[in-house]
């Protein structure tokens, strides 16, 4: 990774799926139904790539999986990836050398545990996403092609404004000393490049990225 400049983003990450809540991915384990299916939607909020700015931009994930992912033994992998069309072309680029762990730091771990996925579909494409200050809710989407959105858990004896939250959990997407907020799916589906589903009322969390390279 020699050509690869020091880089550094920070901001949002949030899942919807199909599976139960809690998501079994938060504890290491096998998907609740044997696969998984479902959207994965980060926001950074400040970053850079050597001397291209980051900030503000987005990318969304359609991914799927059959099996144990956090084992290593996940078959099917794959994903189709939306782009911020609000990047450049050198934006584009930086995104996808962080994000498809060719830059290093906890990207390249986290896909040294996943393996490779097979790329199904790349599009540059409006991306609107939000997340609430406090964490009530959280939404992504691209129009005409998919929606995610969740509004945190809460229960009977949740106090007001407290989320339901897991530190340090054994299978973070973002990678170690993350902080889970779970939530439940208000919509979750997709339709492009052969993914089709609706998953609405499943399982969903959010946790904070920091990451940095290429170390």
């Amino acid at each position: 990774m020699t050509d690869i400049p020091q880089w550094d983003v920070a901001g949002n990450w949030f899942d919807v799926c199909k599976c139960n809540i809690p998501c079994p991915c938060t504890f290491a384990q096998a998907p609740t139904y044997g696969d998984c299916e479902g959207i994965l939607a980060y926001h950074v909020t400040q970053g850079h790539f050597g001397d291209v700015r980051l900030d503000g931009l987005n990318l969304i994930l359609i991914g799927a999986f059959e099996g144990d992912l956090w084992a290593g033994k996940a078959k099917n992998v794959k994903f189709a990836i939306f782009m911020d069309m609000r990047a450049d072309e050198r934006q584009r680029a930086a995104l996808q050398t962080i994000f498809s762990g060719q830059g290093g730091g906890v990207p390249g771990q986290l896909f040294g545990i996943w393996g490779r996925p097979e790329v199904v579909g790349f599009e540059v494409a409006p991306i609107e996403f939000e997340v609430a200050e406090d964490l009530a809710h959280w939404r992504a989407s691209v129009p005409g092609k998919l929606t995610a959105a969740a509004q945190a858990l809460s229960g009977p004896t949740s106090r007001p404004g407290d989320r339901v939250q897991l530190h340090n959990p054994p299978g973070s997407e973002v990678g170690p000393g993350a902080v889970a907020t779970w939530g439940r799916a208000t919509a979750d589906r997709a339709n492009a490049f052969g993914f089709n589903f609706d998953w609405a009322g499943r399982s969903s969390k959010h946790i904070a990225f920091d990451w940095s390279g290429p170390a």
